[in-house]
């Protein structure tokens, strides 16, 4: 188990801290100054945005205002747009799902990690007991040896 106490986190206001990554979610804090604004933007995930402390004003790409405080808890659909104010100094709990989301810049690279894992299973099978490496064969093109080693990191598959 993980754990945090985010109210007792050093450094904010200042930039986003991400707490935790998955295969699933990532979960970030983000400390905001009074006055602060985050622009109109969208994520590629589903987004769930907990008050931890302070005020902010959540506004929906429909110019639809929330004013919310300590405890309160927004769920965004993936690519909503939409903007936050801090009206007080204020810290937020960001929690995105599923991790990276459909388009996300990232996504394409875990895809393609994963094919490219795959692809040296299918040719090599499991890594050797001794050195915990995949079995390359040879004969390999020059690009089969290139996503070789891009899907192995130090000896490990990625």
């Amino acid at each position: 188990m993980k754990t945090w106490d985010i109210n007792a986190l050093e450094g904010f206001p200042g930039p986003p801290r991400v707490l935790s990554t998955t295969d699933e979610t990532r979960a970030i804090v983000l400390g905001l100054d009074e006055g602060q604004v985050l622009a109109e933007h969208q994520v590629h995930e589903r987004a769930w945005v907990v008050v931890i402390s302070g005020h902010v004003r959540l506004t929906d790409d429909a110019g639809t205002h929330i004013d919310a405080s300590s405890g309160f808890t927004f769920e965004l659909e993936p690519n909503e747009r939409h903007s936050v104010l801090a009206t007080t100094t204020a810290r937020l709990l960001l929690l995105l799902a599923p991790w990276p989301g459909a388009g996300h810049p990232r996504e394409a690279t875990r895809i393609a990690h994963s094919r490219a894992r795959q692809d040296v299973l299918l040719r090599t099978g499991p890594p050797s007991p001794e050195s915990g490496r995949p079995v390359v064969p040879t004969g390999l093109t020059p690009a089969q040896k290139a996503a070789d080693r891009w899907a192995t990191d130090g000896g490990r598959l990625l």
